[in-house]
C-alpha cells in the first residue's frame, strides 16, 4: 500500500514539474504539443478541485461574503467538472495537436481570471 502511494506521488509531482514548462506556444513541435496535452490533462484532472476557492474567492471580490460562498461554490463546482471534463478529453486526444480548450491553462496560471472555455479540437497554427 506504502508503494502504491509513493508511486502516485511520483507520477504526480513529475506531472506538475512537467505543467510548470508547457506551456502553450506559437512554435511548439508536435511532441511538445502531444507533452504539453498529456500535463495539462493530469493536471487539470488532479487540480480541478481548486476551482471551488478559486470561484469563491472571485465572486466573493465582486460582490458580499454569502452570495461569494453560495454562489462561488456552485459556480465552482460547475468549473470543477468542466476542468476535469478538458483534462480527461485532453489525455484521450494528446495525439492530436490542438491549442487549449480551457483559459487559463491551469488552474493556478491565474487565481483571479474566471475560467472560460474555448473552441474544443482548434487546430494549432503551423510552424
Amino acid at each position: 500500500m506504502k508503494a502504491k502511494q509513493t508511486v502516485w506521488a511520483f507520477w504526480l509531482i513529475a506531472a506538475f514539474a512537467a505543467a510548470a514548462h508547457a506551456q502553450p506556444g506559437e512554435n511548439e513541435s508536435y511532441g511538445e504539443t502531444v507533452g504539453r496535452k498529456l500535463s495539462s490533462g493530469l493536471a487539470n484532472i488532479a487540480t480541478s478541485s481548486l476551482e471551488i476557492p478559486k470561484n469563491i474567492i472571485i465572486i466573493n471580490n465582486q460582490s458580499n461574503v454569502v452570495y461569494g460562498f453560495v454562489g462561488g461554490t456552485f459556480k465552482g463546482l460547475i468549473n470543477m467538472g468542466a476542468r476535469m471534463g478538458v483534462g480527461v478529453l485532453d489525455l484521450i486526444s494528446a495525439p492530436i495537436p490542438t491549442q487549449p480548450i480551457v483559459r487559463p491553462v491551469y488552474v493556478w496560471d491565474d487565481f483571479n481570471a474566471d475560467t472560460t472555455y474555448g473552441k474544443a479540437f482548434k487546430p494549432t497554427p503551423n510552424p
